[in-house]
């Protein structure tokens, strides 16, 4: 048992004496006899107190005293000779019981080392068993292993043999058939080489027939050179005069070009002069247009001033007023006819719907106002002054004071 065991021993051993109703101090002094005597310890409150797991800090190191106390009581030996005086008793009783305790200490030491040696011993055998075991079972592996080598070198053995016995009779098969096949070579080569000698004789027959082809084509190709020749120096007699007139035609060219070159040269001088003459048309254009707005204004107001020739304008402005204060009569406004209407002015809104723009017509020389929205109308009347009149008198919800006729000055 290791240390560790030892004291799981001691404190079971403690737990049941604790059961048996074992007072504190005897559970203290058990446990300072197991560590001094059977663990080799001496005994401390720590380790005392981890043992009983009882007492306190002042209890224990009086029990600890009270068990080294008994020791050496009990170590003390007496001797009985009466001239040894008590104190030299008590002496040589704790020499012996040092002696003792020494003796002790050794002894437990000498037993710790043959434990330990023992735990060497044990430790190695097993370290040995340990091989031991690990060779028999490579020892059993590699057995098993060359068993199954074997059971397969076996089953490959009865294989090549049917392979082999297959073989020897697919091999006597196959050297009947090649014999067949040879044979049958043998006479395949015999007819070819008849036919060899055919060819042979017909070949020599037709490189007969190509030397001949050969001396043929010779000639053939000297004529055709020559003729070639000829040709090629008609050719360039033919040509000659082309070249000439080639050479003319490409001087023409020439000018031409030159003459296209200058006639675009121009024709683009001639475009920037259309631009700049169509550019100052449209400035013309635009100051034609404005002039003809400047006396269509003019002709307007020459119009207007004609209209205003006839009459006063103070005069005008007098008959405007009696028109609105409605001191004319019908007949009166026949007498003065056309003569006022270039100073009138029609009015902006219309008097009974007080919405509408009064819009003015003429026809057969005859005015008439009309509103375009509620339709009021002044009739037709001989003139401008005597239209707004009628369309103002028309307007029965209107008192005379406020109708109102706008005159041109």
């Amino acid at each position: 048992m290791n240390l560790d065991q030892e004291r799981q021993a001691i404190r079971n051993e403690l737990e049941s004496m604790r059961a048996q109703g074992v007072r504190r101090q005897d559970l203290s002094l058990h446990a300072c006899k197991r560590l001094f005597f059977d663990l080799g310890i001496r005994p401390s409150m720590a380790a005392v107190r981890d043992l009983t797991q009882t007492g306190s800090a002042s209890d224990i190191p009086k029990d600890i005293d009270h068990f080294w106390e008994r020791i050496r009581k009990v170590s003390r030996v007496k001797v009985g000779a009466g001239a040894i005086p008590k104190a030299l008793e008590d002496r040589a009783g704790e020499l012996l019981g040092a002696l003792f305790e020494e003796a002790v200490v050794q002894a437990k030491a000498s037993l710790d080392a043959e434990r330990e040696e023992i735990r060497a011993q044990i430790s190695a055998a097993e370290l040995r068993v340990r091989d031991a075991e690990i060779r028999r079972d490579a020892a059993d592996d590699s057995m098993r292993r060359s068993e199954a080598r074997a059971e397969a070198a076996w089953e490959r053995v009865r294989a090549l043999e049917a392979q082999l016995s297959s073989a020897t009779t697919h091999g006597s098969v196959h050297l009947e058939g090649m014999q067949a096949t040879m044979r049958r070579l043998d006479q395949e080569n015999e007819a070819l080489r008849q036919r060899l000698e055919n060819e042979q004789t017909t070949n020599a027959a037709l490189r007969d027939r190509i030397d001949a082809l050969h001396v043929e084509l010779r000639q053939s190709t000297e004529h055709y050179a020559q003729q070639i020749k000829d040709a090629v120096a008609e050719a360039e007699r033919r040509v000659k005069p082309m070249l000439v007139e080639l050479d003319s035609l490409r001087s023409m060219a020439a000018t031409y070009q030159s003459g296209v070159r200058d006639a675009s040269r121009k024709e683009f001088e001639f475009i920037q002069q259309i631009a700049a003459a169509k550019a100052r048309g449209d400035r013309l254009d635009a100051q034609l247009r404005e002039q003809s707005d400047e006396v269509d204004a003019l002709t307007k107001e020459v119009a207007a001033l004609r209209g205003q020739q006839g009459i006063d304008p103070a005069i005008a402005v007098l008959l405007c007023s009696l028109v609105t204060e409605g001191r004319l009569t019908s007949k009166e406004l026949s007498m003065i006819g056309t003569a006022a209407d270039g100073h009138v002015t029609l009015p902006a809104r219309c008097p009974k719907c007080e919405e509408g723009e009064p819009e003015l017509s003429q026809v057969d020389h005859r005015f008439e106002l009309l509103c375009p929205e509620c339709e009021h109308s002044s009739g037709l009347g001989e003139s401008r002054l005597a239209a707004v009149n009628r369309f103002l008198s028309n307007d029965g919800s209107t008192a005379p004071s406020s109708r109102s006729v706008q005159t041109m000055r």
